[in-house]
């Protein structure tokens, strides 16, 4: 009488898990359709959700990143760093690494964004890169590694290279390398601030010859000449 117990046992539970199993496929090629049709309709929302629970039902790296990836592009750091975590992570695929990278930088974290930005930098040296690299260093007062950043990438631009700037009502492009020398002219500025004025202007001078729209350049020129005027007084 035991025996036929623990057969029946048994077969409750092989019974149980077959049901587990569909019901677990059924609802990933539910979620599939759904992330698919979400994808054709433009929902972002929706696709966050079917992605979601595609990453609750069967886990793995890719729909992990994805996912952290989608919420960064919605501007949702917090969301996409609650997935990935903080931590550099030798073993982090490219794009974990860049959504690490720039939810911190958006969250006004420079330090720690920055090792993210270098582990990026070491695997696949760009000037956009670089580019991130100058401007996070200069923010945490490295300018001798900004520096660094900024020569490889003017050796390394070319005209074609465009960057963005958002601080005007619309968003302006000039050509990356007079980034550069906007970012040349803040370390030189800084680098003495009682001195450096005239030099520093020099190399504004230079990115708004390459482009004359450049109001992040010319602001900064103001300002510095500003100072200096102030100074002299």
């Amino acid at each position: 009488m035991k025996s036929k117990y623990i057969v029946l046992l048994l077969f409750m539970s092989l019974t149980t898990q077959f049901s587990f199993a569909q019901t677990n496929t059924a609802l990933l090629e539910h979620y599939k359709s759904y992330y698919a049709q979400m994808q054709k309709q433009g929902d972002v929302q929706g696709i966050i959700n079917a992605m979601t629970h595609l990453l609750v039902l069967e886990p793995n790296i890719a729909r992990q990143d994805t996912l952290a990836a989608l919420y960064m592009n919605q501007g949702q750091y917090m969301q996409a760093l609650n997935i990935l975590g903080i931590q550099k992570q030798e073993s982090d695929t490219d794009m974990a690494v860049e959504v690490k990278a720039v939810s911190l930088k958006s969250l006004n974290e420079p330090v720690r964004a920055l090792k993210h930005y270098e582990l990026l930098f070491q695997r696949k040296p760009n000037v956009g890169l670089a580019y991130e690299l100058a401007d996070l260093k200069i923010q945490t007062n490295d300018l001798t590694g900004a520096n660094l950043n900024i020569t490889y990438g003017i050796a390394n631009s070319t005209d074609e290279m465009m960057k963005p700037y958002y601080e005007t009502q619309t968003p302006y492009q000039v050509p990356i390398k007079a980034g550069f020398l906007y970012l040349k002219s803040i370390v030189k500025y800084q680098e003495n601030p009682e001195t450096n004025h005239d030099a520093a202007i020099a190399i504004l001078d230079e990115a708004l010859a390459l482009a004359p729209e450049f109001n992040l350049a010319t602001l900064a020129k103001t300002a510095i000449s500003n100072q200096k005027t102030a100074q002299d007084n």
